[in-house]
């Protein structure tokens, strides 16, 4: 159809008729009440900041770069659910609204940044270097490529972030914090407390008989939302990426062993690796004539002293041929046999003479060994030009409204028919669903979208496109006793033996603050007595786990406290026996320590009120329908 609507547009006569058609059908979506064309809040409006609209599609897109980005950091995939309990939602929300307030607030002030600062942030970041520590092109490349970002897009975003961070650092330059702040921060930072304690097991509560009919009926009821089934949709996914689109078994053997020959240096071992040392001199006469004085005897160690040049003023590194920047110098240096030392080399510094000092052999894996990764490789390369083509021929077929079963067939793939998955990904057996591509960003469009909706493609990762229909839906209910009993009847127990143990600890703790010994306690609880010093805030030692220490500092020395451990299946009693603090001296290093994050906390302090004040003046208005359902909400509940 959109085929047939282009070839129909191209000449005269179909220009106007398509101009009239689509003329016409914008009036009838004004007249018929879908207004939000001709306003400029609409229904794919998030918020507006002043002047500047966030939109649902801004907001979808940051929300999920930072959702994978932390599942990359710590190489587990982060759940909806998890997103939401670790407030990313909120954190990102709030981040585009600050954006926005700050970069108005900035272009009302004039504020502005030369091409040339923005050059060198993005080449002086760590994320675009070498080991060499210099800016590589085609790392700069993939990384973009990996975020969804364009080099445009990105240098305008630069720019951006570089224009509102000149103005907020003007809002703290020179601040310097209190020195009763800084006492305060030290002494909470270096108290050290000691303490006498025990540990009390589960079996110390004695047995727990198991709970009757209205007993757990009771606890059913009063908790039957935890035991809640969650809504499950029916999905239909089709992957089309270079890895689905991959044939290995395709590849002959002699185009793998080509392709490993090429690659076997850098991909399939580590390649030769050099210790390298240079000396640069002021023109290229010095340079010669310290090379005649190598040949009549001397050492590079006897040229390095003389020019009065220590170990770390002449040694490069230790790299490989590819990692030398300087062609001259790479060419000379692995042309040397170990030890030796070149001539004056003309590199793009002036001159140099360079020696080898080690050589690390290339190291290779065998052909066979390899021979399925580089058939995968050359596979998953051919792939990609076929992503393109199939992306533009399946979404004809959705612009017909065909679903995806019935279009995968006519391209030879296979979509993948998921019964049942809940917001986190699990099906009704609570287990995880796997491989499903593009987890977290499939998982929050399709609880945004509907049974019947026309759904745009994911872009994967990996430069592919990931398209799904919701073929179904289980709405969240509650389940009957019957359904979960044997869950209700674990639960009721782990509360129950928790219970029972905060009592009997509470008792002890009771009996220590009158004055009882601790001994005498700890034998009456039959356990043994335990000691611990030096412990400091929130760190662990020991058995004793970050929790249990941060709750010791939470009472006065001298006296006594408990906390709960292994979520409610052992208990600790405790007692503080000292609490020191070592005097305060502003010199001291760590001093300077504590007044350097008093001051960063001051800092954010500072710049969060002047942003909340900037949102105020310009005003902030918030859609939270439209945001609920960017964030894989329903606008409806």
């Amino acid at each position: 159809m959109l085929r047939g609507i282009r070839r129909a547009g191209q000449g005269l006569i179909g220009k106007i008729v398509v101009a009239v058609l689509f003329g016409i059908l914008i009036i009838s979506f004004g007249i018929w009440g879908i207004g939000d064309i001709f306003r400029g809040y609409g229904r794919n409006t998030v918020a507006t900041v002043g002047n500047v609209e966030i939109s649902s599609e801004a907001m979808r897109n940051a929300y999920q770069s930072e959702i994978q980005s932390l599942s990359r950091t710590y190489r587990q995939q982060i759940t909806p659910d998890r997103a939401r309990t670790l407030g990313i939602d909120t954190q990102v929300f709030n981040r585009l609204v600050s954006e926005a307030a700050i970069s108005q607030r900035a272009s009302r002030l004039g504020l502005n940044i030369s091409n040339d600062k923005v050059v060198q942030s993005i080449t002086q970041a760590p994320a675009f270097q070498n080991l060499t520590g210099q800016f590589d092109r085609a790392r700069f490349e993939d990384v973009l490529r990996n975020f969804g970002y364009t080099e445009a897009t990105f240098v305008r975003d630069q720019r951006a972030q570089l224009i509102r961070q000149q103005l907020l650092d003007a809002l703290t330059a020179g601040l310097v914090p209190p020195l009763v702040e800084q006492e305060a921060a030290f002494r909470y930072g270096t108290e050290r407390r000691a303490v006498n304690y025990f540990t009390l097991p589960a079996a110390s509560v004695g047995t727990i008989e198991p709970a009757d009919e209205t007993t757990l009926k009771t606890y059913f009821d009063e908790r039957k939302s935890s035991f809640r089934a969650p809504e499950y949709r029916k999905l239909v996914v089709l992957a089309v990426t270079p890895g689905t689109l991959a044939k290995p078994d395709e590849v002959s053997d002699t185009e793998a062993r080509e392709r490993y020959e090429k690659d076997k240096g850098s991909k399939y071992g580590s390649a030769e690796k050099r210790k390298l040392q240079q000396i640069r001199f002021a023109s290229q006469e010095d340079a010669q004539a310290a090379s005649d004085k190598l040949k009549g005897g001397a050492t590079f160690e006897d040229i390095a002293k003389e020019r009065n040049l220590v170990s770390k003023d002449f040694e490069i590194g230790t790299l490989t041929k590819a990692e030398v920047v300087d062609p001259a110098v790479r060419d000379a240096a692995f042309a040397l046999p170990l030890g030796g030392t070149s001539a004056p080399v003309a590199s793009r510094f002036g001159p140099v003479i360079v020696r080898v000092d080690a050589i690390e052999p290339e190291t290779v894996k065998p052909f066979e060994d390899v021979v399925g990764s580089v058939k995968n490789d050359i596979a998953t390369e051919k792939a990609r030009s076929r992503v393109t083509e199939l992306h533009d021929k399946i979404e004809d077929q959705r612009a017909a409204a065909k679903s995806l079963q019935q279009i995968a067939p006519e391209f030879d793939l296979t979509p993948r028919v998921v019964e049942a998955i809940d917001r986190n990904g699990h099906d009704k057996a609570e287990n995880p669903v796997e491989t499903l591509p593009e987890q977290t960003a499939l998982l929050t469009a399709a609880f945004a979208s509907d049974v019947g909706a026309d759904n745009e493609a994911i872009r994967s990762s990996d430069n592919g496109y990931v398209w799904f229909d919701v073929a179904g839906v289980e709405p969240a209910r509650d389940r009957g006793l019957d359904e979960v009993r044997e869950a209700v009847v674990s639960a009721w127990r782990s509360d129950e033996t928790a219970r029972r143990l905060a009592a009997k600890a509470r008792e002890f703790v009771n009996r220590l603050d009158k004055g009882d010994a601790f001994a005498t306690v700890a034998a009456d609880a039959g356990q043994a007595v335990k000691t611990a010093d030096g412990l400091a805030r929130g760190v662990a030692k020991g058995d004793l786990p970050a929790e249990a220490v941060t709750r010791i500092f939470g009472v006065f020395s001298g006296k006594a406290g408990s906390v709960a451990l292994d979520e409610g299946e052992s208990r600790v009693v405790f007692q503080v026996t000292s609490a020191t603090t070592p005097p305060f001296d502003p010199k001291l290093p760590d001093v300077t320590r504590y007044d350097e994050q008093l001051k960063n906390g001051l800092v954010d302090d500072i710049r969060s009120a002047y942003v909340g004040q900037v949102q105020k003046e310009l005003g902030v208005t918030v859609n939270p329908q439209v945001l609920k359902t960017a964030l894989g909400g329903s606008a409806d509940n």
